[in-house]
């Protein structure tokens, strides 16, 4: 698998994960909810200012500054490594993995970098709301309580200090737990309740393909040379000894 075709998965990735946030933010109060596939896939708006999933270095801005730079370091050094994958020869499933592991953690520092500079802020506010489906939220919605592009340094945070939209939201099972469950007897359960986006989707996805198939993807890959020596060319007689 050739390099640009490594790229071209991060940049549809990136694309996808780009269009979907802005459309959220300029459209959605912070706290929105609405309906898109019964109850169980919503687009749920949230901002975090931790790592995939609403996961939290620190509370502080130092946290928040130390994280994001050690995004943008990962991400330098995944574009090298990336190039080194394909160069030794990896199969294309491998290739594939770490793309997407590569343009989702591209994906969430793009919003950690700039986010806090061209956007005005979401703060949760009355007018967010539970909504049925997208065209009953913007029968009800207000446009003002939701975020604008302002001009580059003029949004609600600094450099490197942007927060990291997620909006997937996939609570396939909502119940209530049997009193004799322990320790969570008697209260309400969510089976997969966080809160996510396309950059999360596709770390997980590469993440966890190289852990269940690593046996199959995973492998020493061939020298040419040595392949050469091993795989004579198709309609070339082999050498008689005699």
């Amino acid at each position: 698998m050739k390099y640009r075709n490594a790229i071209l998965i991060v940049l549809l990735v990136i694309i996808a994960d780009q269009i979907l946030k802005f459309y959220i933010k300029t459209h959605f109060s912070n706290g929105d909810d609405v309906k898109i596939i019964g109850s169980w896939f919503r687009l749920h708006f949230i901002e975090n200012e931790g790592m995939a999933y609403g996961m939290k270095l620190s509370e502080s801005v130092i946290g928040k500054l130390l994280l994001s730079s050690f995004r943008l370091i990962a991400v330098v050094f995944g574009f090298y490594l990336l190039n080194r994958l394909v160069k030794k020869g990896y199969g294309k499933g491998v290739i594939i993995c770490g793309s997407l592991i590569l343009a989702g953690a591209l994906g969430n520092l793009l919003d950690s970098l700039f986010y806090g500079m061209i956007f005005s802020d979401s703060p949760y506010t009355c007018f967010s709301g539970n909504y049925d489906s997208l065209h009953s939220m913007f029968q009800n919605h207000n446009q003002v309580a939701v975020a604008h592009l302002t001009k580059y340094g003029q949004g609600y945070g600094k450099f490197l200090q942007g927060k990291v939209v997620d909006m997937l939201y996939f609570p396939v099972l909502e119940t209530r737990l049997p009193r004799w469950v322990p320790f969570m007897g008697g209260k309400d359960f969510v089976f997969f309740e966080p809160v996510f986006n396309i950059a999360d989707a596709a770390i997980s996805v590469g993440v966890l393909t190289l852990v269940f198939f690593q046996k199959r993807l995973i492998h020493k890959p061939l020298e040419a040379t040595g392949a050469a020596q091993h795989t004579p060319d198709a309609g070339t007689p082999v050498a008689d000894n005699q």
